[in-house]
């Protein structure tokens, strides 16, 4: 088993492709077959394997889920940090905090259009950190 943790540093709300790193990380642990677990420590984020070829795909989900989840919506009461709180916090639980991808001859096995993205549901820049636990062989 390899475990490694990094920082993603968000601008706000948006998509942050994340499948560089991993593949590094993928390739750095010497793994050949296996499964990377990609784990987002955050409330108010989430992770998402999404087509990478156009970045409309990521625009128009982010519209979807602003119709979905608005902020300032008045039927929440969790606003301590803004009104964007319960929001992003709706946005994470409808979504994933973790990821399981395949690892296949040393590399994670992803579809041709296929990416890895943090999701970022606040509107303010964060830290956000993720976890991958690699095991196998």
């Amino acid at each position: 088993m390899w475990q490694v943790e990094f920082s993603v540093e968000t601008h706000g709300r948006g998509s942050y492709d994340l499948t560089g790193r991993i593949r590094d990380a993928v390739r750095e642990s010497g793994i050949g077959s296996g499964l990377c677990h990609v784990f987002l420590r955050h409330t108010s984020a989430s992770l998402m394997l999404c087509e990478n070829a156009d970045p409309a795909v990521l625009q128009d989900l982010e519209t979807f889920m602003s119709r979905l989840a608005p902020d300032g919506d008045p039927m929440f009461t969790h606003t301590a940090e803004g009104s964007d709180d319960m929001s992003a916090h709706v946005r994470s639980v409808l979504t994933h905090n973790d990821l399981t991808l395949p690892i296949r001859n040393g590399k994670i096995d992803l579809g041709t259009w296929q990416g890895v993205y943090l999701w970022e549901h606040r509107q303010a820049a964060h830290r956000r950190n993720v976890t991958l636990t690699l095991s196998g062989a």
